[in-house]
């Protein structure tokens, strides 16, 4: 017998390849915990903002305090990625928690409206680094190849924290107090950080960039002007005065130094060029109205709720679940059917014409409406806007290069945050202004009791029942009519989109794009991945998706090989480490005993392998037909790239490719070489 190395040559040290599972889970479990808080805060607040308002006073800027969150999350991310990759992740992820506990207490503690804005602007600076860092940090930790199992545990988180923010925003504003919607994060945030302090151990990978604050700065002050235009202008300022001029001015020269800042830029926030790509185009503005009627209506309808029907504050948060039901129903079922058909036009089309006749049925409602009728309005919007977000990711990834596949996301994600935080505001100023001619007019010349004023009313909602019976019916007619019609103005928004869905052009999907996950689809959350990382995580959940079955089947057929899907995957984990014991690999993998060890007398009478003590050795034989199955394994996953795999593809792309195949071999821990197995075989 001669000595011979793996045929894949040493293991590669890809991320996680040596880390035992368990504390690969502990780990994951720490991340969880991070994104956690993070994606809990956008849904939580809502269902207390009423209370809130009343506590502190100023109604009229209640959609600050969600703003405040989304401008400054939307802005920080960009920069949390970027520096990540320069000064390790570990330190900077546990900074941003430090920096959203900080602000969840300074939020705890506000005194007024002004305080809590601000401090809601602290919770969102460390709240985008959390999210952001959370997913690149699982890059670093887990094989490429198992990430899609990963991927799914956080897809669920954020299923969930869109069915229980509600609920547990309206039960702490209940049961406790409003300030523990902030407090809350504070047990939470500490664990997450003693078990990353302890278990998440990962390599600094120092990865220089020319970080583009210029426009990280200047984008921001694009949206912010634009948000307090859109929320002061007509209330707190007239349309025509000085403070209103002299933002639309410092906004338009703050878009006007972007655009030059950009050409420029060696690693442009967003490259102008996107913008000559019409799908990114069309997707980016449909997108934008997708936040801005979303957040706009989770942001007032807890309030119609409690104002106008006196629900409580946990009974409004389960009279919103239909609403996040149909979201979650239809974008995932969506992205499922796409999926399968790799066809998406249809979706964003008959989403945006649901979700407007979603808001139509919104503007219908008034104080009389049972639970039925306002439960079949939030249905209906929430699964129209469903349809709209899986494909709206889907469709860009399609569309671009891949060398701008990366940024191409991360600019889809970051104007359906700004929508957000724009629509928020909108809906804020037009129930604003509303409000105050006609609370006005139902007031006047009526008696109120002492201490009651119309002014009183629009700040404190919960002066509403200390009015005498006739009175409080046409004040909360006013409420009713003042929030509701906010839906009205926002339907021409959404027919806009649907106009513009039709000029989407649908060409054929590749198959690498056709399973974004759940970070990249749930609003107003921003991504930001490099193209590496993006194509690494699609076809990572792709693979686990269609199942390992499936692909050895097919790889088998490719090379010729006249093999079952098991002999082929064990042939492969032969192939790379010289030798595998069936039934240690059984115990270590996801395949039944019962499977390996028929694999492994397949390939023993097919002479592919021969017994060397327990460990199964390669044949000559055995070693053509893997190298042989190992091209066709690389050739199936180059082929799901699409047009991205040309000859002239990048480097790090064929690099992933290569590695993703070897991958897919095993890994150490699945195949321990003993020391009979390091010898050749026959």
């Amino acid at each position: 017998m001669t000595q011979h190395a793996p045929a894949a040559g040493a293991p590669p040290t890809e991320p996680g390849a040596d880390r035992p599972r368990r504390s690969v889970w502990l780990a994951i479990g720490a991340l969880l915990l991070g994104m956690l808080l993070g994606a809990l805060d956008q849904t939580i607040v809502a269902t207390a903002l009423p209370t809130i308002a009343s506590d502190l006073g100023g109604l009229e800027h209640l959609s600050w305090v969600v703003t405040a969150y989304l401008l400054a999350s939307t802005a920080a991310t960009p920069l949390w990625g970027k520096l990540g990759d320069q000064y390790g992740r570990k330190r900077l992820y546990q900074a941003s928690i430090v920096i959203f506990l900080a602000g969840s207490v300074l939020c705890g503690l506000a005194r007024n409206m002004p305080e809590l804005i601000a401090f809601r602007a602290v919770q969102g600076l460390g709240g985008g680094g959390m999210m952001v860092l959370s997913m690149a940090i699982v890059g670093d930790i887990v094989p490429p190849r198992d990430r899609g199992r990963y991927q799914g545990v956080f897809g669920a988180v954020f299923a969930a924290t869109s069915v229980l923010g509600p609920l547990l925003g309206g039960l702490f504003t209940e049961h406790l107090d409003w300030r523990w919607v902030f407090y809350v994060n504070l047990p939470v945030g500490v664990v997450a950080l003693a078990v990353i302090a302890a278990v998440l151990h990962i390599p600094v990978r120092r990865e220089k960039h020319r970080i583009d604050y210029a426009g990280i700065v200047l984008i921001a002050t694009v949206a912010t002007c634009a948000v307090l235009i859109t929320s002061l202008g007509g209330t707190t300022w007239e349309w025509a005065s000085p403070q209103v001029a002299g933002l639309a001015v410092l906004g338009v020269a703050a878009l006007a130094a972007f655009v030059l800042v950009e050409r420029r830029a060696a690693e442009p926030v967003l490259p102008l060029g996107l913008f000559r790509v019409r799908t990114f185009t069309l997707c980016s503005a449909i997108g934008f109205v997708v936040g801005f009627a979303l957040f706009g209506a989770m942001t007032y309808l807890p309030t119609f709720l409690q104002v106008v029907h006196g629900i409580s504050p946990t009974m409004s948060g389960v009279h919103m679940l239909p609403m996040v039901l149909g979201v979650l129903v239809t974008s995932t079922g969506s992205g499922q059917i796409i999926s399968r058909t790799g066809r998406w036009k249809v979706f964003p089309v008959v989403g945006t014409a649901v979700t407007a006749a979603g808001l139509l049925l919104l503007h219908n409602l008034d104080e009389n409406s049972t639970t039925w009728q306002m439960s079949g309005a939030f249905l209906v919007f929430g699964l129209g806007l469903g349809l709209v977000m899986q494909v709206l990711i889907l469709a860009v990834q399609n569309a671009v290069p891949y060398a701008h596949l990366g940024v191409a996301t991360s600019g889809t994600t970051f104007f359906r945050s700004i929508g957000s935080s724009v629509g928020v505001s909108v809906f804020g100023t037009i129930f604003a202004s509303v409000l105050a001619d006609r609370m006005a007019d139902a007031l006047r010349g009526r008696t109120l009791p002492p201490g009651v004023s119309a002014e009183g009313l629009r700040a404190d909602p919960r002066a509403v029942g200390t009015l005498p019976a006739e009175v409080r019916r046409d004040v909360l007619g006013v409420y009713a009519t003042s929030i509701t019609d906010v839906f009205l103005w926002a339907v021409p928004v959404v027919l806009a989109a649907f106009v513009m869905a039709w000029f989407l052009r649908e060409d054929p999907l590749r198959g690498s794009v056709r399973s974004p996950d759940a970070s990249e689809v749930i609003p107003p959350n921003p991504v930001e991945r490099s193209s590496g990382e993006e194509v690494a995580r699609a076809l990572s959940l792709l693979g686990n998706r269609q199942g390992r079955r499936d692909l050895y089947r097919r790889i088998g057929e490719r090379a010729g090989a006249d093999l079952g899907p098991a002999s082929c995957w064990m042939l492969l984990r032969i192939h790379r480490y010289g030798s595998v014991e069936p039934a240690l690999l059984a115990d270590r993998s996801t395949v039944p005993l019962e499977v390996t060890l028929e694999a492994a007398r397949e390939l023993e009478e097919r002479g592919l392998a021969v017994r060397e003590g327990l460990p199964l050795i390669p044949t000559a034989r055995g070693r053509a037909v893997a190298d042989r199955l190992a091209a066709a394994r690389e050739e199936c996953l180059a082929e799901l790239l699409g047009d991205w795999w040309t000859p002239d593809r990048p480097t790090d792309l064929a690099e992933l490719v290569h590695r993703l195949s070897e991958e897919t071999g095993g890994s150490e821990r699945e195949c321990p070489r003993p020391e009979a197995g390091r010898r050749a075989g026959v």
